[in-house]
């Protein structure tokens, strides 16, 4: 579904580039779960933002190939078209647009792109219906403005709502668990883990493991200084949670070059 060689990206700032990607390999198939942890400041939030194409990164070498298409060629709107989907660690307001105007405007124009009918209001309102009552979405959120007035958790849960919407074919959830209490984060997990299935795949950024007790990943990546430094199972993430961060230093030698 998803591969990466050799991503190296910059920030343009006020005070100049900064290099922030120094060479990103991984690869993701449809059916797997990509946990990414790492500490602030080591490119976790930037892959994502290069992934789906926010503005002020620049990609400076290396390829991105998802399904078959060339990633970096095709514009944030085709990338979300394609199926790709990012959570938001701070989740946007948008006045005057409700949940289900947004959601019906981004399902038709992913219908239109792939040649298909508009969804009628009918066949829409039945799938939100369901697909609310899948993630524990309260029905009178849905036709309030998109996150405005919610709370941090109600913002996180209204983006699974989404995702749950959408149906993208990979999903990238950039630090989805900040803010969260246990409670609202067994809900966001929970409304993951019914959404995945053999099609998806999810990468998961976050800085802690706790997340991981809910949603299971089937591969941690370590990302530090830009580089992803160690690559295992669940149990990569406990020794995280036991050691910390501090330990990577130790594992620098072992980045790829």
């Amino acid at each position: 579904m998803l591969t990466i060689k050799n991503l190296k990206a910059k920030i343009e700032t006020s005070e100049g580039d900064k290099q922030i990607l120094k060479g990103i390999n991984l690869t993701v198939n449809p059916g797997e779960t990509h946990a990414i942890m790492g500490p602030n400041g080591s490119g976790k939030s930037t892959l994502a933002s290069v992934l789906t194409g926010r503005e002020g990164y620049v990609v400076t070498e290396g390829e991105v190939i998802y399904d078959g298409k060339d990633l970096l060629e095709l514009d944030p709107e085709e990338r979300a078209r394609e199926g790709i989907f990012l959570a938001f660690q701070y989740p946007i307001e948008i006045p005057g647009v409700s949940n289900v105007n947004f959601l019906k405007t981004a399902i038709n124009e992913i219908r239109k792109s792939k040649g298909e009918e508009p969804m009628t209001s009918v066949e829409f309102l039945k799938m939100m219906k369901e697909k609310a009552k899948l993630v524990n979405i309260e029905p009178e959120m849905l036709s309030r403005y998109v996150n405005v007035g919610f709370s941090g958790g109600e913002k996180k849960r209204n983006e699974i709502f989404q995702l749950a919407m959408l149906e993208p074919k990979l999903s990238i959830l950039d630090e989805t668990d900040s803010g969260l209490d246990i409670d609202a984060l067994k809900i966001v997990a929970g409304g993951v883990n019914k959404l995945k299935s053999n099609d998806n795949a999810f990468i998961v950024i976050t800085h802690y493991q706790r997340l991981l007790n809910y949603i299971v990943p089937d591969f941690v990546h370590v990302m530090y200084e830009g580089k992803i430094v160690r690559t295992g199972g669940k149990e990569l993430a406990l020794e995280l949670e036991e050691n910390g961060y501090d330990f990577i230093n130790d594992l620098k030698e072992n980045a790829e070059i």
